[in-house]
């Protein structure tokens, strides 16, 4: 029974406890599942980022925020904001995924962890206000299955690319940077996407994934939802080889190869990203990871506020052990 009222026509805990949770696994990589994700690496980071900041738009919050754009692979242009401290230089940075509803500004993710901190808050291709572009679906049901016939098409995988490109801009525009770590900070889309990426790259020190998608594909195309999982588990009915596809997109199978301390807070009930894709996630991390249970995500409940306010003093002090 789940905790909360609501209207689906499924339930958004899928019958599930927390002890239930922290047992689902993470599944086995496909063939050259490594390999594929460390060519993408090495060629992401070829990649002449050429970073431009334009006028400042803001300041709040101990941070300058600015306009920013970068070149990615495929020579795609790609936009967002980047944060610098209002005095001083810049002793941690952060990476910024967004969720699946894109990035419009910078929102709720600054204030930054952490005070006296730079950090780029990308817009990946297709994407929010500054990186939509022709061709590529700009909502997510339709973004979720484009290229999704191969792996090679499949715009996830570029995706990653585009955060591995904003990292090369972000350490490019703020070169100190390069001897503190980076610190990688992703919701939902961006907690997914945060898990195929840092396997990889040894610029992060370490990260912090709020309920992340992508966990546990063969599991997640069972379980209905109102997130993008759904348009990949209708796509799937038709199409059942795409789950070959989708096990080189797996961030449950990425995550176990992740080397850095990680923080990882999945909810128990979450309409749009199903607990259990979640805590796989969280589940195939390595030793070094915290937990950080969420009552929900997704939906909005009586005490949300204080439950936010809870996250962000656990994230706070995360970085600040590892950063700080």
């Amino acid at each position: 029974m789940s905790e909360f009222e609501h209207d689906y026509p499924f339930d958004p805990g899928y019958g599930r406890n927390l002890d239930e949770l922290l047992d689902i696994p993470a599944p086995a990589p496909p063939d050259g599942f490594d390999a594929y994700w460390q060519d993408r690496f090495a060629a992401a980071v070829e990649v002449a980022t050429a970073p431009a900041v334009g006028p400042q738009e803001d300041e709040r919050d101990g941070c300058r925020i600015f306009g920013v754009s970068y070149t990615s692979v495929g020579g795609l242009r790609l936009g967002g904001w980047l944060a610098l401290p209002v005095e001083g230089a810049a002793e941690h940075g952060f990476v910024i995924g967004h969720g699946y509803g894109g990035r419009q500004e910078p929102g709720a993710d600054v204030p930054l962890p952490l005070a006296r901190s730079a950090a780029i808050l990308p817009c990946v291709r297709g994407m929010g206000s500054r990186s939509r572009r022709p061709g590529i679906p700009g909502e997510a049901d339709g973004h979720v299955l484009h290229g999704i016939e191969s792996r090679e098409t499949y715009v996830i995988g570029d995706c990653v690319a585009d955060l591995w490109c904003a990292t090369s801009a972000l350490l490019e525009l703020v070169p100190e940077l390069r001897t503190t770590g980076l610190g990688y900070l992703g919701e939902s889309f961006g907690g997914g996407l945060g898990a195929l990426a840092l396997p990889w790259d040894d610029r992060f020190a370490c990260g912090q994934l709020t309920v992340p998608t992508f966990g546990n594909h063969p599991l997640r195309v069972t379980l209905p939802c109102v997130g993008s999982g759904e348009a990949v588990r209708a796509y799937r009915e038709d199409h059942p080889e795409v789950m070959d596809v989708l096990a080189y997109f797996d961030a449950a199978t990425a995550a176990s190869g992740i080397g850095v301390p990680m923080m990882v807070a999945p909810a128990l009930f979450d309409p749009s990203v199903p607990p259990p894709g979640q805590f796989a996630v969280y589940n195939a991390l390595p030793e070094v990871r915290e937990l950080h249970v969420l009552r929900a995500g997704h939906f909005a409940y009586e005490g949300e506020r204080e439950g936010v306010a809870a996250l962000a003093s656990a994230r706070r002090d995360f970085f600040a052990a590892r950063l700080g």
